[in-house]
């Protein structure tokens, strides 16, 4: 397959408007391109070990919560408030 030819679908006609109509996905897609496998395992490989770390966390929630306000305490950090993590997770009132 061709990603350069690759078409989502088509707009077929119908009684007074047109309907998009994607085209099938559970089919086996084959590559010209080899290397596109080795990204593919690569990607699987990932995100194998992405699911086994979160085996690992006690608290997953509660990880993907600190990992949001170390975002955003550093995104302020850009826009020059100086505020630090402690700060960042006191209750808002």
């Amino acid at each position: 397959m061709k990603f350069e030819t690759f078409k989502a679908g088509r707009w077929q006609p119908r009684y007074q408007y047109k309907s998009f109509e994607p085209t099938p996905v559970n089919y086996e897609r084959t590559w010209e391109e080899p290397s596109i496998n080795a990204l593919l395992e690569q990607a699987t490989r990932a995100l194998g070990e992405l699911n086994a770390f979160s085996l690992i966390v006690p608290d997953i929630d509660l990880f993907i919560e600190m990992h949001v306000v170390k975002e955003a305490q550093s995104s302020s950090k850009i826009e020059g408030t100086q505020t630090g993590i402690d700060e960042a997770l006191m209750a808002e009132e």
